[in-house]
């Protein structure tokens, strides 16, 4: 029998937008499971990698080149950063595919980015103009460098490593941000309604796992317009792109709608659908996780659960 798994965002995420109440009441007779919160833990509850890794370069490298396995290497994204001042400290704005980045803008940072990295014997190539990448012997030691969805935002102060196999990174971010913050190109953004590219982001450094022993995905299918969740799923199931609405499900399958703000679409496209086909038993289970950590497990048999009440979605006076 299929089953389909939604992941979705935080609830805050939604505003005040208005559920539905058939949906908030079949959401009310699921089986809750809290989990850690993130979208990095929700991505691990779903692609098994080894232990305390988190390979995502050398994965999204795979899926863009296709040679990370070539040579045994390490990878390490270094993407296009937007970092801004402010009273507080320094702030991540906006990193690779929120920059608006163009081949042009590769044309004119990369050539100075590289010379830079190769006086520290360091390669450094962009095959996409929002993902860039350091080649690195196999055996490099990486710190635990944070996830720009996750840091976006926020002061950097709040992920600051000072082990010291941060230092070498820190000292060649500082060395990229002088670089790119006296760079010509960004005065040419900037008169096109641009952010500055002026850092970049190093994180997912790793090697690329084997497929046959380290990854292991729970789902058939997985699918996500996530380059970041595209990239986990290419080496462990079958991966696409996020249909326009609920398709009929013949395995157990992944849709990643993590993206969506639209809650009226979510639940007039998705949600109600899938309901629909839980009920007529054209599908087992259906689990929705949220990035809040809240994981709800609906089957069939759980309509009989009337006595339960409607889920409360959270509000911002509840949240205050």
């Amino acid at each position: 029998m299929s089953a389909a798994t939604f992941l979705l965002p935080a609830a805050a995420r939604f505003g005040a937008q208005r559920w539905q109440q058939d949906i908030a009441r079949a959401l009310g007779r699921a089986d809750v499971d809290l989990q850690a919160a993130g979208r990095r833990a929700q991505l691990a509850r779903h692609v098994d990698l080894p232990e305390g890794s988190w390979p995502l370069a050398a994965l999204s490298r795979q899926v863009d080149v296709g040679d990370a396995a070539a040579g045994g290497d390490a990878w390490l994204r270094a993407d296009p950063a937007w970092l801004r001042p402010d009273i507080n400290g320094v702030r991540l704005m906006g990193h690779g595919d929120t920059l608006g980045m163009t081949t042009a803008d590769v044309e004119a940072l990369l050539p100075d980015l590289q010379a830079m990295f190769a006086e520290s014997g360091l390669v450094l190539d962009a095959p996409s103009p929002t993902r860039w990448y350091l080649r690195l012997p196999a055996d490099t030691r990486f710190p635990a460098f944070p996830d720009p969805s996750e840091a976006l935002g926020t002061d950097l102060a709040e992920h600051e490593d000072g082990g010291v196999d941060a230092r070498r990174w820190r000292a060649l971010g500082n060395e990229a941000q002088i670089l790119l913050h006296n760079h010509p190109w960004n005065a040419t953004r900037a008169a096109a309604g641009k952010p500055p590219v002026n850092a970049l982001w190093f994180w997912g450094g790793g090697t690329l796992p084997d497929a046959r022993t380290d990854t292991h995905s729970r789902h058939a299918s997985v699918c996500s317009d996530d380059a970041t969740l595209y990239a986990l799923a290419s080496i462990s199931a079958s991966a696409g792109p996020l249909p326009a609405a609920w398709p009929d499900v013949r395995d157990a399958a992944l849709f990643d709608l993590v993206g969506m703000r639209d809650l009226r679409r979510l639940q007039d496209d998705w949600l109600r659908p899938a309901l629909a086909a839980l009920a007529a038993g054209r599908i087992a289970t259906l689990v929705l996780d949220d990035e809040d950590g809240c994981v709800r497990t609906l089957r069939r048999w759980h309509r009989l659960r009337l006595w339960r009440s409607a889920w409360v979605p959270p509000t911002p006076e509840r949240d205050a």
